[in-house]
Parts: C-alpha cells; sequence; structure tokens
C-alpha cells in the first residue's frame, strides 16, 4: 500500500516528538501493509515549514529506516493549509507538491463555511496544479454544503478521505458522510493522516475491510496514490455507481462481527 497522507517526521509539526517516535511510526505503517510512506507535515500559519526542511528530514530518517531495517520507501510532500496557499511563492508550491509533481495535498479549514474555497483551488488548477483535498469527511462547510464539493470534483479535484474516518474515529456524522461520498463516487484515496503509532496509527487496509470497502482497497491505497505520485493519469474506479451504492452496510452490523472477529 501506498501512504499519501502521514505526519511522520520528527519535531516539524504536530506529530512525532524526536526521531524515535518516528520509527515507531514508520515500524507501525510497515506491519500494517504499508509500503511507501509519504511525509506530508503541516505547511501553516502555525507550522511554516518549508520544502527544504521537509526534504532535509525526510533524507535523514530514509537513512535511519535503512539502519532499522524498516522496509519503508519515504516520498514527501506537505499538508498545505487553504489560508496559505496565497502566501507561498509559485516555485515553492511546485517543490512542496507530491514528489515535486503537480499534485498538491490542500487541507480545508475545519469551519462552517469557507468562502472563496472554490475559486481558489479552481485557480491552482488553472496555474497548473492538481488538487487532492484533504479529508473532506471532517470540513464542516462540506457537510452544510455538498454541492460545492461535488462541483470541485466534477473540476477535476480529487479527495482523500482518512482511513480512521470510516470506522468512527472522529465521531458518527463523519463517519456517515465519508461512507456516502464513497457510495456517490466523491472518494478517490484513502490515506492514513497518522500523527503517531498508537493514538492516531498509519492503518488503512484494517479499516477499509471493517468499513466493508475491501473491494475498492487495492484503488484507494495503490492505484490511484501510484499515478499521483507518478503524475500519471488517475486510473477509473473499479467499480460501477450501482456496486458503489452498496458498499458499506449496516454499521451496527459491521461494527458487531469486526468485535466477533477480534
Amino acid at each position: 500500500m501506498i501512504d499519501l497522507h502521514c505526519h511522520v517526521l520528527p519535531g516539524i509539526d504536530d506529530g512525532p516528538d524526536s526521531i524515535e517516535d518516528s520509527l515507531l511510526l514508520a515500524r507501525a505503517a510497515e506491519t500494517a501493509g504499508t509500503r511507501t510512506l509519504v511525509a506530508t507535515p503541516h505547511v501553516s500559519w502555525r507550522y511554516p515549514n518549508e520544502s527544504h526542511t521537509i526534504a532535509s528530514l525526510a533524507n535523514e530518517l530514509s537513512a535511519c529506516l535503512a539502519q532499522e531495517r524498516i522496509d519503508l520507501t519515504l516520498r514527501t510532500g506537505g499538508e498545505i493549509a487553504m489560508t496559505r496557499l496565497l502566501d507561498i511563492e509559485a516555485d515553492e508550491l511546485s517543490r512542496l507538491g507530491f514528489g515535486a509533481g503537480h499534485w498538491l495535498l490542500v487541507e480545508p479549514p475545519f469551519m462552517p463555511a469557507i468562502a472563496g474555497l472554490d475559486t481558489m483551488l479552481l485557480g491552482l488548477q488553472g496555474r497548473g496544479h492538481r488538487i487532492l483535498l484533504a479529508h473532506p469527511e471532517r470540513c464542516h462547510a462540506f457537510h452544510r454544503d455538498r454541492a460545492m464539493l461535488e462541483s470541485l470534483v466534477r473540476a477535476g479535484v480529487l479527495t482523500s478521505l482518512t482511513a480512521g474516518s470510516l470506522v468512527g474515529r472522529f465521531g458518527e456524522r463523519v463517519r456517515r458522510f465519508a461512507l456516502q461520498l464513497v457510495r456517490d463516487g466523491l472518494a478517490h484515496n484513502v490515506a492514513s493522516d497518522a500523527h503517531d503509532h498508537t493514538g492516531r496509527p498509519p492503518g488503512m487496509s484494517a479499516e477499509l475491510e471493517r468499513a466493508g470497502l475491501a473491494p475498492l482497497a487495492e484503488w484507494f491505497t495503490h492505484a490511484v496514490p501510484a499515478a499521483i505520485l507518478e503524475d500519471q493519469e488517475i486510473p477509473a474506479c473499479p467499480l460501477e455507481r450501482r456496486e458503489l451504492s452498496e458498499l458499506g452496510g449496516s454499521v451496527r452490523a459491521r461494527r458487531g462481527l469486526w468485535r466477533r472477529r477480534r
């Protein structure tokens, strides 16, 4: 699997404080089946990280991964807060993309209304960038105005759901909204958005199975992220709309089944 969204670099944001904690997170990702981990630290007013800092820390962590025999390939990007987009120079913005490519991971604010979000994102696309929208299921504005999200997807924006959202880690309302986005064909990737190895762990496969989304696991966690990292055409969803609408099943029934399996 490829995890496109992970806060694994030490001391740079609200992820691990130390290299030791980064290694614990990385080993947990390896155990969960991840083979490529993309370090996407926050790039925001609170965490004004820059591409050269991200690259330097990623090189240090990669060396430690090799030394500890943790079988992960580390790539870089950045989770860019929408409120910082206009402040970042064009060259730097490009360096913050996945693998320094055209795709940017953009984080919408957690507010009930976001004036101008669609205009800003479409403006970025007009400048040659491609947009992967981080955890839209946790953005209150999209709960209030789903039509805006649908419009953005029609315009070419892709969405990346957090795996934990699919199993209720951020509340029942978020879980229901995330599953509905999948059923309606508005979800294109699932990532861990991990911040540590326990509280916000780097799992994806188990969460997808528990949510009843195993038929999309390979597309969500390998085919789409591989295309993004290589700046290639995004592969079509392997399921038809009717098949998507049947995914997920009864939440309570699935939770009970998952508990019995454990």
